[in-house]
């Protein structure tokens, strides 16, 4: 009998440094979820909040090992992206590892403050702001640097400079995004976000340079599909960094480049990526343009959304049954909607971690899962690694049904799913359960939110 565990025992190395199996039943960073799945039911979010805080000090240590061994004279900030969740108990975690903050829309302002009211944040935190920004969103940066913020707009446009130049009282640091070539595949050349390589010179002599109002601190790279070790990464961040030393040149208060994109997360068992490695390249791209520029080396700030939350989520469902549809399609039908619970799956065709939660004893099979609702599309068909999907057989037998989990699905869901709205076919929003350690390395369960009410919808319905 070829049991689910012989199938990923041969095809991945298991266990991980996150998935252990335990009397054929799967551990998440050590959390037991059957147990979970006992006291909560399905379907079920979770969150494990030292993930955040582990993936934080792992990126910071990786950079500044790069900065120590390449002798490099500038230094290391981490920022994370609210952008990938706002939630409290992100930002909560994730500041106590000594990081600074990026926004992207007016209301991270409001956000900002509270932050600052509980002092989890200090006015010398760096609020990085970027986006292509309304008036309420200028105004709220100006009010920050009015009262004294850590606060770096960076520009987007020609034009959102006039915002700063009328509402800034005193001094304003500023930075610039440059608009970014995307890859030779995608369906347009130039980002549509930051400001032309061409005019940036021109743009500084001309309205921030005559402005004593005004010091451009800060450089802004944003690459759409991360952080990847291709030719076409290495040659933009080259392209930027030389761009930096054209205008460090003419502007010696610029010290700092800002580098987007991020790096990927875990969507497999089977995941191929040097993190070391790639801070290493990072740091030694950069120095040797400076050097070859004969300009000083900036200090390295970074932007890590997914990153950062990513590999925290998880969403856990149990299988209600199986639809056999034709000689060769089997159909497992799970107690919710991927459009509800994972839009990327739906949106964008992601692909994540992937696993069985109970069963690794049993037999497998080829399958497809299905969500619950009417739409054609709710459904997962493959992973990352092959276009296939594998589960244990259904028992028929036994009271507890087949639970399978989605891991590493902290960033975005909540907010392109329409967190604490209607959801697609009036399916509810589940559970979220926060997992945490003591001082004494047990887990601690929190009930952040109910599984969503019908009364809940209708009202938001107008009913």
């Amino acid at each position: 009998m070829d049991r689910y565990f012989d199938l990923i025992d041969q095809t991945f190395y298991f266990p991980t440094e996150e998935f252990k199996l335990e009397n054929n039943e799967l551990l998440f960073n050590g959390v037991p979820l059957m147990d979970l799945v006992e006291k909560y039911g399905t379907p079920l979010k979770l969150t494990y909040l030292p993930k955040i805080s582990s993936q934080i000090q792992k990126a910071k240590a990786h950079f500044n090992n790069a900065i120590s061994k390449h002798n490099y004279k500038g230094s290391y900030t981490y920022c994370y992206c609210t952008k990938s969740s706002h939630f409290s108990f992100v930002l909560k975690e994730a500041l106590n590892n000594d990081i600074h903050i990026e926004t992207s829309s007016a209301f991270d302002i409001p956000i900002v403050r509270n932050l600052y009211e509980q002092q989890r944040i200090s006015k010398n935190t760096f609020i990085i702001c970027n986006g292509y920004k309304k008036p309420l969103y200028t105004d709220y940066i100006t009010q920050l640097i009015n009262d004294g913020f850590n606060c770096i707009p960076i520009l987007d446009n020609l034009n959102e400079i006039e915002a700063y130049e009328s509402g800034v009282n005193g001094n304003c640091n500023l930075g610039i995004r440059l608009a970014a070539d995307e890859e030779p595949k995608f369906e347009f050349y130039t980002s549509r976000l930051g400001i032309r390589y061409n005019d940036v010179v021109d743009f500084y002599k001309q309205r921030i340079a005559t402005n004593p109002k005004f010091k451009l601190k800060m450089l802004h790279l944003f690459i759409n599909t991360g952080i990847k070790d291709t030719t076409y990464y290495w040659s933009e961040l080259r392209r930027f960094v030389h761009k930096y030393a054209e205008l460090k040149k003419i502007n010696p208060a610029l010290d700092s480049i800002d580098i987007g994109g991020g790096w990927p997360i875990k969507t497999s068992v089977h995941f191929d990526y040097d993190y070391a490695y790639m801070a290493d390249q990072i740091v030694k791209n950069i120095k040797n343009v400076c050097e070859e520029e004969g300009v000083e080396m900036p200090n390295i700030f970074t932007e890590f959304g997914s990153f950062t939350v990513g590999e925290s989520g998880a969403v856990i469902y149990s299988v209600l049954g199986s639809k056999l549809q034709n000689d060769k399609e089997e159909w497992y039908m799970i107690d919710s909607s991927f459009i509800t619970t994972l839009p990327d799956i739906w949106g964008l065709n992601q692909k994540y971690l992937f696993l069985a939660v109970n069963n690794w004893d049993k037999p497998y099979k080829k399958i497809k899962l299905g969500g619950i609702t009417c739409d054609s599309m709710d459904y997962y068909n493959s992973e990352a690694h092959q276009n296939m999907l594998f589960l244990p057989e259904l028992p028929k037998d036994e009271k507890q049904p087949l639970i399978v989990g989605f891991f590493h699905t902290g960033a975005y869901q909540e907010s392109l799913g329409g967190y604490g709205g209607i959801q697609h076919c009036l399916i509810p929003a589940p559970k979220h359960i926060l997992i945490s350690k003591d001082s004494n390395g047990a887990f601690q369960y929190e009930l952040f939110a109910e599984e969503q009410t019908q009364e809940n919808m209708l009202k938001t319905l107008g009913y």
